[in-house]
């Protein structure tokens, strides 16, 4: 048998981390060594998240990142923004590798990091190092990283409905308007009064308008793809529900183009792409149907009335938007296959 992969997760008792545990501790070929977790050090895993009682006997630790290092061959930091950027060091990446889940290290352009966050970025010399960890664009790169920022919820969902054709130039990317909801879960696992029941339950509401914190991320990456400077407008919107997130997004064909045209831009992007699914025409995406899975579902709709293409993603955040995602970024890391330990069928009902 090879031998196993040993991986730390430092902030393990969010939901991203609880996520992490759940799919690595699955796994015959994955070794969970460190349940790191500021808030509940020496507590037992199984006693926090009580769905993995008897799953681990496991005691949670510290943020020890220079131990952690000596321990594990991979080390996933699900924690809030800085905190991974304040831990990492050069001593560290030589003998680990990292898959960081905040934002530390997915903007290139540090001010920019530092106008939106509101915070110092504490190892700004390891930004140009770090791969931006969307397999579906940056597949080869990751294979050789040290540090992996993978991306946030929205950004993924986001950049792979409408990629493509910004690639192709078939739309406008300056016209182009996200509109995005996401289950509560996104908002982690703190105790705040705007996540509470009686505040979310029955209603829906916009938040972060015209300034969350996901936008310059998600105009970096188009930026590459469009091979100039991408402004958009981007607004989240908050709704009753666990897990998910569905993007429309509208922007102004450059050419006239045909529903085929556009059909085959996708496919010709995506059929070889385990985790993202496009829908057959008429049907539009639903966080219904990629619950508890790894997929991306993605479909377009051309309005020749107001000659705009209509976009439209949904995927599970906690999967395919934090903890799946990562685990296909450590799969890609050691040479595995990409869907290893990620072949859940979503769940339904």
């Amino acid at each position: 048998m090879n031998k196993k992969i040993k991986a730390g997760i430092i902030g393990s008792t969010g939901y991203a981390g609880g996520e992490l545990a759940r799919l690595l501790l699955q796994r015959d070929d994955v070794e969970i060594v460190w349940y790191g977790s500021k808030s509940y050090a020496d507590q037992k895993y199984g006693s926090i998240y009580q769905n993995m009682y008897q799953m681990t006997d496991a005691v949670c630790g510290n943020e020890d990142m220079e131990a952690l290092a000596d321990m594990a061959d991979v080390v996933f930091t699900a924690t809030p923004q800085g905190l991974c950027a304040s831990l990492v060091s050069e001593s560290v990446l030589s003998r680990t590798k990292i898959i960081d889940l905040s934002a530390d290290f997915r903007i290139k352009d540090v001010e920019v990091y530092q106008a939106w966050y509101k915070i110092q970025h504490p190892s700004a010399d390891f930004i140009k190092e770090a791969v931006y960890g969307l397999p579906e664009l940056n597949r080869e790169s990751i294979k050789q990283a040290r540090l992996v920022a993978n991306p946030g919820c929205y950004p993924t969902c986001s950049i792979l409905t409408v990629y493509p054709l910004v690639k192709e130039g078939l739309i406008d990317p300056d016209t182009l308007i996200i509109d995005a909801k996401s289950g509560v879960s996104g908002a982690g696992r703190g105790a705040k009064v705007d996540n509470l029941y009686c505040e979310v339950n029955e209603s829906c509401k916009a938040y972060g308008v015209a300034s969350h914190r996901h936008t310059p991320e998600i105009e970096e990456q188009l930026s590459y793809g469009a091979g100039r400077p991408v402004t958009i407008s981007f607004t989240p919107h908050l709704i009753p529900m666990n897990r998910g997130i569905l993007v429309t997004a509208y922007a102004s064909l450059k050419k006239d183009v045909s529903d085929a045209d556009i059909r085959e831009v996708y496919h010709a992007y995506y059929d070889k792409e385990t985790f993202v699914r496009v829908l057959p025409e008429g049907v539009c995406p639903q966080t219904r149907w990629v619950e508890g899975s790894n997929y991306v579902d993605v479909n377009f709709k051309i309005d020749p009335r107001t000659r705009r293409a209509v976009l439209m993603g949904a995927m599970d955040n906690l999967m395919k938007g934090a903890a799946g995602q990562a685990v296909q970024n450590m799969n890609l890391l050691f040479g595995l296959p990409e869907n290893t330990g990620l072949k859940q069928i979503p769940l339904f009902p």
